[in-house]
């Protein structure tokens, strides 16, 4: 019965955590019938509902939450503990899952992750693209990435990028068909292309600083998007003015494709960090990729080009 009951709670987790049987299902590889029933076992034999199953998916009741708080973290230090034994192999092995936005998945990781890769085979690293603030802990990630200023305090970060810099640009065509932005103020006269973010649950406001003065503006226009490629896309094929980061634009300003626009209102800032709970014990495949990544480049606000971005290995 005890085994049975480890088991069968070690699958709860899994479940409680992706908040789907069809994630869960696919993670564990089994079944997602099959995945039910076990749970649906363990609650009978606990005589307790540790679910509420909806359409929309499954969530703990109060009792699941109590279970996931009182027994999780043990069995979470049974997979680290066993993770850890990797340490004893001549290279580190395992799994590193990490949460990031675009931006910071395809021009910070992907650059460290592609020169590290070839040289720790039995390594592997899935990079989870999410706009919205992931709660590393619950969604069992071994990290996340985001800037600097937005990581809680009781997390270890780690710089893997230069600072960087949020800047308007628009294309030379819509700046010949319209008067350039003086302040930030002037864009609400403007065709502005939209990002919209799930963690704000509408569209992004333009922030904006000079002098200690801070200002968002709520900007309009026809064209909205999740996806800072589309929004570059449709900012070079003059469909109005984007607020995007300067360094994913770098080659764009060099042609002239694109212009920047109220660079006085557009400070540095702490650039992308990989951020993990203090209080776990990090793995050693976890460790070799966050040494890789690690970055000890220029000072800040010196580095606007995205191609010149040094990680050390």
């Amino acid at each position: 019965m005890a085994r049975d009951n480890l088991q069968d709670i070690s699958a709860f987790l899994v479940v409680a955590r992706e908040r789907s049987f069809t994630r869960a299902a696919a993670k564990i590889g089994i079944s997602q019938s099959a995945l039910s029933q076990i749970v649906r076992a363990l609650e009978e034999r606990l005589g307790i509902r540790l679910l509420t199953r909806n359409t929309r998916g499954v969530a703990p009741t109060e009792a699941g939450k109590q279970l996931i708080e009182t027994v999780g973290p043990h069995f979470d230090g049974i997979n680290a503990g066993i993770a850890a034994l990797s340490g004893l192999r001549e290279k580190p092995a395992g799994t590193v899952r990490i949460t990031a936005d675009q931006h910071a998945a395809e021009d910070v990781l992907w650059p460290g992750l592609d020169r590290f890769l070839p040289e720790f085979p039995d390594i592997k690293v899935e990079v989870i693209v999410d706009y919205g603030l992931t709660d590393i802990v619950t969604e069992q990630y071994d990290a996340g990435v985001r800037i600097g200023e937005v990581i809680a305090k009781d997390m270890i970060a780690i710089p893997i990028g230069p600072d960087i810099r949020m800047i308007v640009v628009g294309s030379p065509g819509y700046l010949a068909r319209n008067a350039a932005p003086v302040t930030p103020q002037d864009l609400t006269k403007h065709n502005c292309i939209n990002l919209r973010l799930p963690t704000y649950g509408g569209l992004y406001a333009w922030e904006f600083n000079r002098e200690g003065r801070e200002l968002k503006v709520r900007v309009d226009g026809q064209l909205m998007f999740n996806n800072i490629g589309m929004i570059t896309k449709a900012a070079l094929a003059g469909h109005g003015l984007a607020y995007v980061s300067q360094a994913r634009v770098a080659d764009h300003l060099a042609s002239g494709e694109l212009i920047p626009l109220l660079e006085d209102w557009c400070p540095w800032f702490s650039g992308y960090h990989l951020y993990y709970p203090s209080r776990r014990q990090p793995a050693p495949a976890f460790v070799a990729v966050a040494n890789a990544l690690r970055y000890t480049g220029v000072a800040p606000g010196t580095f606007p080009k995205a191609n010149g971005r040094k990680v050390s290995g």
